[in-house]
């Protein structure tokens, strides 16, 4: 097991534990720092979805911060039990845990109420990101106005529907905030 911890809010400095996978990538604390700083007038009160969830540090830093309610969903079963554990430690009511695909989801149609904020950060080997902002977009899973975070390899270019608002780059990471400004 490894651990990270949470660097604002409400529950700043509790720790995550995560399961040891391949797959598991957990934003580190500068990249998401930096992240949370740029979300910083958007993030209280906002409806968050943490496609991808993993560690669960992005969803569960959202509520730190004042979120309203995070889904995090991820398909691996021991990772949704971790998040679960994560979950009861934090007394975080306001997260959802769903074990699913994350394409599995968001093709099931659209929903009640939009997410201000998701959170996409796929594992690197698979070109999920457009896809998933596409279904996002075609089923009123984000909200006008509505913000992406992405992660992807530091050398890809992705062709996405939404604006680019804030691209960096940290070692092998590019990371990127993209808004829904279409309607």
């Amino acid at each position: 097991m490894h651990s990270l911890r949470i660097i604002g809010g409400r529950w700043r400095n509790r720790k995550i534990i995560f399961p040891d996978s391949a797959h598991l990538r957990p934003t580190p604390d500068r990249v998401r720092e930096t992240v949370f700083n740029w979300l910083a007038s958007s993030i209280v009160g906002a409806r968050v979805l943490d496609l991808f969830a993993g560690s669960g540090a992005l969803g569960f830093e959202a509520l730190s911060r004042g979120a309203a309610h995070a889904v995090l969903v991820d398909n691996a079963s021991v990772v949704v039990n971790q998040l679960r554990h994560t979950q009861a430690q934090l007394q975080a009511d306001t997260a959802e845990i769903i074990k699913m695909d994350a394409m599995a989801l968001l093709r099931q149609g659209s929903i009640a109420e939009a997410f201000n904020i998701v959170f996409l950060d796929p594992p690197f080997q698979q070109p999920l990101i457009v896809p998933c902002c596409e279904l996002l977009l075609a089923h009123g899973w984000l909200a006008n106005g509505g913000l992406v975070y992405t992660e992807l390899p530091s050398d890809t270019i992705i062709d996405m529907p939404l604006q680019c608002v804030r691209d960096k780059a940290a070692g092998n990471v590019r990371y990127q905030l993209w808004q829904r400004s279409d309607i």
